[in-house]
């Protein structure tokens, strides 16, 4: 199994200047620079702490927000090409239906992969529903040029034949040729996100590998989905390193220390929940049958579901949040066993997302979870794969 060190970089500051939403509409004299500039860094430096531990990284962007103060994951990429010396360097993600230059994109994905000596995975993301308003693109359209956008960066980071034009939907160029291509090829190993189960289907088809995050109920109907529409598309099992979930992670050596982490991190819950009505899920931005299950169920506070399809609480305990793999927390072996029952549970993954800053947790609670994680429970997790091959077999 491989680990990945994500965190938000969230401009935590912020969330006490208001009482509203921390999206779109929060003024901008309400970020100190100072404050930023030292988030900032503090978060590029424990991306280089967890290289050195042996872990990987991850890292997204958004968009006219405090929930996330990066607005461009490659540049990020390209800063920590050059400052890590092991670590995959994982772009989770480009939000491509908002960007306007598709050939930018891969311009910069063969940059960042030539930089960091092909240790680069591209992602691909749609992007938040909230971001629309701010990107001005039209909801109902957005899988579309979603698609429109996928398949132009691919064939850019591909085309070695010289300048080819595209006439499009969304996009049209007289001339796209990639120069310096890509250090891997054909291209970067390629990732996406998803929520349904449609989703996965869809990743499933292009054999990608395909990304839950924070919510366990929902990330076991789709890796479902995702191995049924794999087995169907490439006729052979998909293999664990295809799937990944993303969980916050918090290790301590004892309960008061494990106590006192959590309660820094879960501040980062109540934040989700701090959008604007109106702009939270634009009409359209959906698919159909996401929309019409979470009106026939309900609409979880949080999103979240747990193992057993129960909607996760507004205020939910840590047992709560353990169940819905929202949360993995406790001493090492503690979280070792919860990733393990968590792992068994969804069918198995070969990818762990671990969110070890997240809320207020501070730089050095930061760096020893980190360390905790990574002397401690990782070494355990290499087994827990074959663990779940064993035990399918056995069933079938």
């Amino acid at each position: 199994m491989k680990v990945w060190h994500f965190t938000e970089q969230s401009y935590e500051p912020g969330w006490h200047k208001t009482d509203g939403p921390i999206r779109i509409v929060p003024p901008s004299r309400l970020c100190d620079p100072e404050d930023a500039s030292a988030l900032l860094n503090r978060y590029l430096d424990e991306w280089v702490a967890a290289d050195e531990l042996g872990l990987n990284i991850m890292v997204n962007e958004h968009h006219t927000t405090m929930s996330s103060i990066s607005p461009s994951c490659m540049l990020q990429l390209a800063v920590l090409a050059r400052q890590t010396k092991r670590a995959r360097l994982l772009a989770l993600g480009i939000p491509i239906a908002n960007r306007p230059d598709p050939f930018r994109i891969a311009e910069e994905i063969a940059l960042v992969d030539l930089l960091s000596r092909g240790r680069f995975e591209l992602g691909f993301v749609r992007g938040v529903p909230y971001e629309v308003f701010s990107s001005n693109q039209n909801p109902v359209r957005m899988g579309d040029r979603f698609t429109e956008a996928h398949d132009l960066i691919l064939k850019a980071l591909t085309h070695l034949d010289g300048p080819f034009s595209w006439e499009g939907e969304y996009f049209n160029y007289r001339a796209i040729n990639v120069w310096p291509r890509c250090y891997q090829q054909p291209h970067p190993p390629v990732w996406m996100p998803g929520q349904s189960e449609s989703s996965g289907q869809r990743i499933a088809r292009y054999g990608y590998v395909c990304a839950a995050f924070l919510d366990g109920g929902g990330a076991k109907k789709m890796f479902k989905a995702y191995r049924e529409a794999y087995q169907a598309a490439h006729k052979r099992p998909a293999a664990p390193d295809r799937l990944a979930f993303c969980g916050l992670v918090c290790v301590g050596r004892d309960k008061a220390e494990v106590d006192r982490r959590a309660s820094l991190m879960k501040t980062y819950l109540p934040t989700l929940r701090r959008t604007s009505p109106g702009i939270a899920n634009p009409p359209g931005y959906r698919p159909i049958e996401v929309t019409a299950a979470s009106l026939r169920a309900g609409e979880p506070p949080q999103g979240f579901r747990m193992l057993d399809g129960r909607p996760l609480p507004a205020n939910p305990t840590d047992e709560e949040l353990i169940a819905a793999g929202t949360l993995f927390v406790g001493t090492p072996d503690q979280v070792f066993n919860q990733i393990k029952s968590f792992h068994r549970a969804v069918g198995g993954f070969g990818n762990l997302i671990i969110m070890a800053q997240a809320g207020s947790l501070g730089h050095a609670d930061t760096i020893d979870n980190l360390t905790l994680f990574a002397r401690e429970v990782y070494p355990r997790l290499a087994d827990l794969d074959q663990a779940v091959d064993v035990a399918e077999a056995s069933v079938g």
